[in-house]
Parts: structure tokens; C-alpha cells; sequence
């Protein structure tokens, strides 16, 4: 990757590449340099036949992503504005979903709105016994911004992941298995790191081969065509939204009362 990663600590050990959103100040709020380095590392690394195996996660115990980062794109406000940011936080996304080995989402805290998003772009999600995810868009006037309609509906239904975005609800992590957002959550005796080391355990044992071989028929196993047409649908939709009066109603209600709160 061009460049040393300021929002993202990478590391890796053996066959295993750690990716962690390194911004606990702002409960890891997907900021626009953010998402630039989430692709560039899932691009970068794309070629690397050394990585059998991703894992990405949040600094801390509080986030693994909450949402955008609010605070900075709230000068942004225009149709255009709200383009470029689907088009980059879907390049971050597709980036990852798109990675030839398995990527697993420690989820470590919440992971709300487009953090949420990215939750579902990977191929699995292990969470700590306090996490949860949401998918909280309309509290701000909003629908999905990053793509990830698409992987919502694949792992639960276009219906169901519609009630899930009117909703609005934060499931804990235990609801989120029962529904199938994620895959494994930590016993009451074991930590996060835990239980990914037990999980990806069978997984690093195998040839990187046969692991690209894996993903390669998984990802086969997806309507492209359908997913496409469903992301030009969102990418419209999230325009719309982004841009209406009634997101930036309820935007700036909630910028207003963090500074309230900083007071």
C-alpha cells in the first residue's frame, strides 16, 4: 500500500493480516480518509499470497464503526457531495467483500449505520458479548449510503432488511446470531480475540489456494446482476436522502447535542 495508513493500524502476523479502525476518540466513525484506507488496504493487499486470512475490527471495547463520521461530513451537503461518499464508502466495502481469502468482522462495540454496512461486506462476523449492530439510517432521514442493501438482503431478505432499516433497531449481539447478522458470539468466559482465534484456527491451517479457491466460488454464488441493479437503486435513494431537509433536520439536532454535551 502507497503511503503509511494514519485512521487504520495494519498489521500481520504469520498468515493472519489485522486491520484495525484506529479512531476510539470518535467511536471509530468512518471518516472520508478512513474509507480511502479501508480500500486502499483490501486493494493493496488484494495480490499479497502470503495473507490466508483478515480480520478487521475497531480499536477499543466501545465501536467497531459507528456510523459515518457525522461531525466532518456535516458541511457536505449537497447532491453531489452525497455521490462521492456512496462512491467511496462502497469502494471500501466492495473492496473488502471482494478480497480473495475470507475477511472476518470482529465486531469489538457497536457497529451502527455505515458501520454496520461494512459488518456485512465481510464474510463473517464474530462479536464480543456486549457488541451489537444496527442498521439505524433513518434516524437520520436516511437509507443505506455505502452499499450494503445488497448484503443486508442477502443475509436476510429484501423484506426483512427492509423492516430492519425501518426499524431502526440495535440488536445485541445474541439477537443479531439468532437473525443471522453474525455468525459466533464470545462465551461469557472467553474474550473477543478468543473466540476469532478459535474460529479462524481451521481456516489458517488450509493452503492459500485452496482459500481463494473457496471465496472465489462463493463470491460466483452471488447475482452480480441483481446486486448491481440494487446498488444503483440505493446509490439514487441515498442522493435523495443525503440531501433533503429532513436529514439535515435530524442531522444537525444530533450535532447540536453533542456540542451540548462537550459544554
Amino acid at each position: 500500500m502507497s503511503g503509511t495508513p494514519n485512521e487504520l493500524r495494519v498489521s500481520q502476523s504469520g498468515a493472519r493480516l489485522d486491520v484495525v479502525i484506529d479512531r476510539p476518540h470518535a467511536r471509530n466513525a468512518l471518516s472520508i480518509a478512513t474509507l480511502e484506507e479501508i480500500a486502499a488496504v483490501f486493494t493493496d493487499r488484494a495480490e499479497d499470497d502470503t495473507i490466508k486470512l483478515v480480520v478487521l475490527t475497531g480499536a477499543g471495547d466501545k465501536a467497531f464503526a459507528a456510523g459515518g463520521d457525522l461531525k466532518e461530513l456535516g458541511a457536505r451537503r449537497s447532491a453531489e457531495d452525497a455521490a462521492f461518499l456512496f462512491d467511496l464508502g462502497s469502494r471500501a466495502t466492495e473492496a473488502a467483500r471482494r478480497f480473495p481469502v475470507p475477511v472476518v468482522a470482529a465486531l469489538n462495540g457497536v457497529a451502527l449505520g455505515g458501520g454496520a454496512e461494512l459488518a456485512v461486506s465481510c464474510d463473517y462476523r464474530l462479536a464480543a458479548r456486549h457488541a451489537a449492530i444496527g442498521f439505524i439510517q433513518a434516524r437520520l432521514a436516511l437509507s443505506t449510503g455505502f452499499g450494503g442493501a445488497a448484503a443486508l438482503q442477502e443475509l436476510l431478505g429484501p423484506r426483512q432488511a427492509m423492516r430492519m432499516m425501518f426499524e431502526s433497531a440495535i440488536l445485541p449481539a445474541e439477537e443479531a446470531r439468532q437473525v443471522g447478522l453474525a455468525d459466533a458470539v464470545a462465551n461469557e468466559d472467553e474474550t473477543l480475540d478468543e473466540l476469532v482465534a478459535r474460529f479462524v484456527e481451521p481456516i489458517l491451517a488450509l493452503p492459500r489456494e485452496l482459500l481463494s479457491d473457496f471465496k472465489a466460488v462463493a463470491l460466483a454464488g452471488e447475482d452480480e446482476s441483481r446486486r448491481a441493479a440494487v446498488t444503483a437503486v440505493e446509490r439514487q435513494r441515498f442522493i435523495r436522502a443525503w440531501a433533503s431537509a429532513e436529514h439535515w433536520s435530524a442531522a444537525d439536532k444530533v450535532l447540536a447535542g453533542r456540542s451540548q454535551k462537550r459544554a
